[in-house]
This record gives structure tokens, C-alpha cells and sequence, in this order.
């Protein structure tokens, strides 16, 4: 599994603040085939399966026939490998009203609008494929999802309240102008982490092309993601 992220160029100075963060989940989940067999993970190491999709993990090996072993093991693997990379970009909401006492009323700025109409072009103009948009049930990711998927007419949308904004995890080093109560870590870090497992894995093993597909949320969602 590789990460890049880039800045969406476009239009005017002021309006080239959307962030994109692009995940490619890789057929060998970011590994080499050589180490099929390497034990569970311990800390500080690459954990093969961090997805709970490594083929190896998805083999019985007590149903492997003594005889036919190595070949019936290397067929089951091949099973439960993935065949495609699904492409994953992760995209921040465009700018919003501070002042919105509740979540209805922090809408997007007309600057916001324009961000997302940006966002939009610039995705379409990398002549992609997408399969599907998947955005935070909250307004301002709302809003942006309505805007840029005016360029992806025939694309499904969906919501998830998994995607919410919140604090996933207290801060290493800590920072002092963000200070979430300790119980607010406990509820959002679970949720954040149930959207990571949900929509960040590899390719189903049946999907056969490579898919391009686009997550609409929140800051510290893709921070976390990412890391």
C-alpha cells in the first residue's frame, strides 16, 4: 500500500486549498510474495494483514491434504488473492461557516463552493473511471459531494455517519489550541476506526479491473487514515 497526496491546482490563488489525499490498496497488500509465511507481526513491523484479507490468513491448513499439499495450498491462495488495486481518494470538505452554532448552519462559503466546483474539474480532468463517491453524513461534506459529483452524473453516492468528524486519537506530540475531553477520544477513535476498516482494504478477490473511487470527509478522518 502506497500514499501520495497532491494540491488540486485551478482558477484563482484563492481558491487552490482542496486537499486530496490518493490511496492505492495494492493486490499484495503493500508486501512481497517471498515472505508468505513470515510470523504475526510484533512491534515496529509491517503487519501482512492488516486488513484480515493476507490469502494465507483465509487458508484452513489443517484441511490440506498431506499428499497434494503444496499444490492444493498454492491453488487455495490463489483464491483469496486479490486480481485488482482499488484506488482510494480521500478529499477534505471545501471551506465552511465558522459561525454555524449547529451542523446544519456550517454551510459552505461561496469560496467553499468554488473550491469544490475546482475539485470536481480536476478529478474528471484525470480521465478516471470512478465507481463510486462515499461521503460523511454532515453538511459541509455534504455539500461538497453535491458539487463535485455534478461532473459524475452516472456515479452512486452514499452516506456514513462513520465518517463524522471528531478526535481519533490523542495527538504525538501534543497540541495546545485542540484539547477534546478524554471521552471523546474513546467514542470517535472506535467510529473512525470502524470507517477505516469498512472502506480502506484490499480488492475483493472476484473484482477483476482496478477501481477509482472517492471518500468525501473530514481533516482528522484522513489524517488518521493515512497514518
Amino acid at each position: 500500500m502506497f500514499f501520495r497526496r497532491a494540491l488540486l491546482v485551478g482558477g484563482s490563488a484563492a481558491a487552490t486549498a482542496a486537499l486530496l489525499a490518493a490511496v492505492a490498496v495494492g493486490k499484495n497488500g503493500g508486501t512481497s510474495e517471498s515472505d508468505s509465511l513470515t510470523p504475526p507481526v510484533t512491534t515496529g513491523k509491517w503487519d501482512r494483514n492488516w486488513d484480515r484479507r493476507e490469502p494465507m490468513s483465509m487458508v484452513n491448513l489443517q484441511k490440506i491434504n498431506g499428499e497434494t499439499g503444496e499444490e492444493e495450498l498454492n491453488a487455495k491462495l490463489t483464491k483469496h488473492k486479490a486480481k485488482a488495486t482499488r484506488h482510494i481518494f480521500l478529499i477534505r470538505h471545501s471551506q465552511y461557516r465558522l459561525d454555524g452554532k449547529t451542523d446544519e448552519e456550517r454551510v459552505l462559503t461561496s469560496l467553499g463552493r468554488e473550491q469544490a466546483e475546482l475539485t470536481g474539474r480536476r478529478l474528471e480532468s484525470l480521465g478516471l473511471k470512478y465507481t463510486h463517491i462515499v461521503h460523511s453524513s454532515m453538511t459541509r461534506a455534504k455539500e461538497t459531494t453535491e458539487i463535485i459529483s455534478k461532473f459524475f452524473p452516472g456515479v452512486k453516492k452514499s452516506s456514513s455517519d462513520l465518517l463524522r468528524e471528531g478526535a481519533p486519537i490523542r495527538p504525538d506530540p501534543p497540541v495546545c489550541h485542540w484539547k477534546p475531553d478524554v471521552e471523546q477520544y474513546y467514542e470517535d477513535g472506535a467510529r473512525i476506526e470502524a470507517a477505516f476498516r469498512n472502506l480502506i482494504h484490499r480488492a475483493d478477490p472476484k473484482q477483476e479491473e482496478d477501481s477509482y473511487e472517492i471518500i468525501v470527509c473530514h481533516a482528522n478522518v484522513i489524517r488518521y487514515m493515512v497514518c
